[in-house]
């Protein structure tokens, strides 16, 4: 929350905030309860406010619920072969699946800036469902390279898929896992 009064700008950070990013895990078993397609672009309304330079934002969505979670299970099909899909089942299973598509910039500088961005994004979208109770898993396999599987979903050349995120209730909340302090990367340079 930020406050202005004349001259002088107080920042207070709701420690809430910091709340939900400790305590936030990654879900990969999940109640089959349905997430409202409005709560779901409720939260991308909130996680496309992520840091992105001159607002290019270079994103877009597939979202899969319901019976279109069959079409992303063909895609993958397509691409590996229905006989080692190992992902239907639980594909099926999951409320949603929402895969994260940017478009590509030639400049190496851009890009970089825009996968940031798009990073930067899914991050605040799990986020946002942590707080909302819902749970998330930012999946990255080798089919979301694959031609065929791009075909299937009308992934265009010049796009990449950033991220492919299972969610829904969690079943299952996994322990904290140890993180390495900060400090104990930390290189400062105070002179």
């Amino acid at each position: 929350m930020s406050t202005n009064s004349g001259s002088n700008t107080e920042v207070n950070i709701s420690e809430q905030v910091l709340d939900v990013i400790r305590d936030r895990r990654t879900v990969k078993k999940f109640k089959p309860d349905p997430i409202p397609t409005e709560t779901i672009t409720e939260l991308l309304d909130v996680a496309v406010w992520a840091p992105n330079h001159k607002l290019r934002e270079p994103w877009r969505f597939l979202l899969f619920t319901g019976d279109g979670r069959h079409r992303l299970v063909d895609a993958i099909s397509a691409e590996i072969g229905e006989e080692n899909n190992r992902f239907a089942e639980g594909i099926l299973h999951n409320p949603f699946e929402l895969v994260v598509v940017m478009k590509e910039d030639p400049r190496q500088l851009v890009w970089d800036e825009d996968f940031a961005a798009v990073s930067a994004l899914v991050q605040n979208f799990m986020l946002a469902a942590w707080s909302k109770g819902i749970g998330t898993f930012w999946v990255t396999k080798p089919f979301l390279y694959g031609p065929k599987f791009r075909e299937q979903l009308d992934i265009l050349p010049g796009e990449k898929v950033v991220a492919m995120i299972y969610g829904g209730y969690p079943d299952v909340i996994p322990k904290a896992q140890p993180r390495t302090t900060a400090v104990e990367k930390l290189t400062l340079f105070d002179r």
